[in-house]
């Protein structure tokens, strides 16, 4: 190829246009867009939600409190009815052992006296050979009265036992006779005398039984 062919392309070859600036920045413009706008759409999604209600916070906050408070009252309401219970359980314990006590105080001193009092009536079934016996006899009869009376006012109260059906639960059968038309089971003699003090069993009545 000759010089003047060559010479010839060279100009061509220079006038290829060059790529604008213009040119390179639309793509990149082209590529910002969607970015801006999923941007601008989740700022419009973010500015739809609404914004948070003091007053609905707050009274929230209150409701869990009051429950919290009300869980409390409970414990402390059943912690003051287990306390009362335990308190009325032990009132009436100590009014039961009070009144039992002041019911049956008696029994022990009784008991010790009891003795005296069979004392003076074997005493007074010994009929007095003289006066002077008499006048004896009527002291020991002064003293037996005095101490029923006394035992009586506590509520010691004498078993009525002869001639009666005979009471396990009131009596000790010592012995037993046949006796001629008295049906068996009934008090044919007393040998020591019972005693109960109110509802209580001091003392049972030591009897002869029929058979």
């Amino acid at each position: 190829m000759s010089e003047e062919t060559q010479d010839m392309k060279k100009p061509e070859a220079e006038k290829q246009p060059e790529p604008s600036e213009s040119s390179e920045a639309a793509p990149k413009e082209q590529e910002q867009k969607p970015a801006e706008q999923k941007e601008a759409s989740s700022e419009k999604k973010e500015e739809k939600k609404p914004a948070p209600d003091p007053k609905a916070e707050e009274i929230a906050a209150l409701k869990k409190q009051n429950a919290e408070l009300q869980g409390q009252v409970d414990k402390l309401k059943n912690a003051y009815a287990r306390a009362y219970a335990d308190t009325e359980n032990t009132r009436r314990r100590l009014t039961n052992e009070f009144d039992q006590h002041m019911k049956y105080h008696i029994a022990d001193f009784a008991k010790e006296i009891l003795p005296c009092i069979d004392n003076c009536e074997r005493a007074l079934a010994v009929k007095p050979a003289d006066t002077n016996d008499e006048n004896y006899r009527k002291a020991f009869e002064m003293v037996l009265k005095s101490l029923t009376a006394a035992l009586k006012k506590e509520g010691v109260e004498e078993i009525e036992a002869d001639g009666k059906e005979y009471d396990p639960n009131l009596m000790q059968a010592m012995m037993t006779e046949h006796v001629e038309g008295v049906k068996p089971g009934m008090v044919t003699q007393v040998l020591q005398k019972g005693y109960k003090l109110k509802d209580r069993l001091l003392r049972a009545a030591m009897v002869k039984v029929s058979e």
